[in-house]
């Protein structure tokens, strides 16, 4: 049995094997390899190659094969979110429109699915009304429980503008976090070097954090926080290289003895803004309840 399929634009310039994953099945690169080899997967009637980058109208046919995943690499299924989780969706929708959406993404949930995780955001938005005929692209990320700001392109062309305007750092986050002790400063910048690991191969990035107290006592910090930078977890690992550690961390903390509920991270993504085609955005995400009754409980005052 053959099913043949056109590329349309937001798939011009994708490569063959990531497109099949995307759009087919997420199956090992090895099985695309061999089926592309049988000529199960063509590219306009003829032999491709699994790094061939498609073209706008291009003829992808591919013959129905039986996926047999070994032991070791297994399909990864799609969340199938529930009716509950789809009618709530609206509630966090700040921004819709045609080339992108913009979330404030609760806690406890990630932007994409992991081996610690299947449920996450992308499934979740690919099944809305708002991407009714479009695909979630994750643009960037925020820790499973980190709130706030959130940005999900809706076409390949918008995915890339915003990889790139991040790269070359146009587009600016603050964040909102409850640390743990009195900060001596009222502004500052936090320079580190942070260690993370590739396989066994220990990598070092070069890490810019601004921050500015909106209201401390002698044991908890309100504080406003722009990363210049954007490394895998770096608020969390600078804060706590400085002695103040964001509230409710459970893996980045001094002791067990400062954290509150267990994966409540009382860090937020309050704000972001850019520029596209000369038009300036802004965008804002109100914190959560449990952000507001910490800072109640902590006599901090309310952002």
């Amino acid at each position: 049995m053959k099913k043949i399929y056109y590329i349309k634009d937001d798939s011009i310039n994708t490569r063959l094997d990531r497109w099949f994953r995307r759009n087919i099945s997420e199956v090992p690169q090895s099985l695309i390899e061999k089926n592309i080899r049988k000529k199960n997967i063509m590219v306009n009637g003829k032999k491709g190659k699994s790094s061939y980058k498609l073209k706008k109208n291009d003829q992808i046919t591919v013959n129905i094969f039986n996926f047999t995943p070994n032991k070791i690499t297994r399909l990864k299924e799609k969340y199938v979110p529930s009716k509950k989780e789809l009618s709530s969706s609206f509630n966090i929708i700040i921004e819709n429109n045609e080339n992108f959406v913009v979330i404030n993404k609760p806690a406890g949930i990630s932007v994409q699915s992991g081996t610690k995780s299947r449920k996450n955001i992308l499934d979740i938005m690919r099944k809305t009304k708002e991407f009714e005929n479009a695909f979630p692209y994750a643009v960037h990320r925020l820790d499973k429980e980190t709130t706030g700001v959130l940005i999900i392109a809706k076409n390949r062309r918008y995915a890339q503008l915003f990889t790139s305007l991040f790269r070359i750092r146009k587009i600016h986050k603050t964040y909102l976090g409850i640390v743990l002790g009195e900060i001596g400063k009222n502004r500052g910048t936090l320079v580190d070097e942070l260690f993370h690991y590739e396989g066994e191969k220990k990598v070092k990035t070069h890490a810019i954090t601004h921050f500015t107290v909106i209201d401390k006592n002698n044991k908890y910090s309100l504080l406003k926080l722009n990363p210049e930078t954007g490394r895998k977890h770096q608020l969390r690992k600078q804060l706590l290289i400085h002695g103040y550690p964001i509230l409710g961390d459970t893996k980045y903390r001094i002791s067990k003895s400062y954290s509150i509920k267990k994966n409540q991270l009382m860090l937020h993504a309050y704000k972001i803004n850019f520029s596209i085609n000369d038009k300036k955005y802004n965008f804002l995400a109100e914190t959560p309840n449990l952000f507001k009754k910490t800072l109640k409980e902590k006599y901090l005052k309310n952002f």
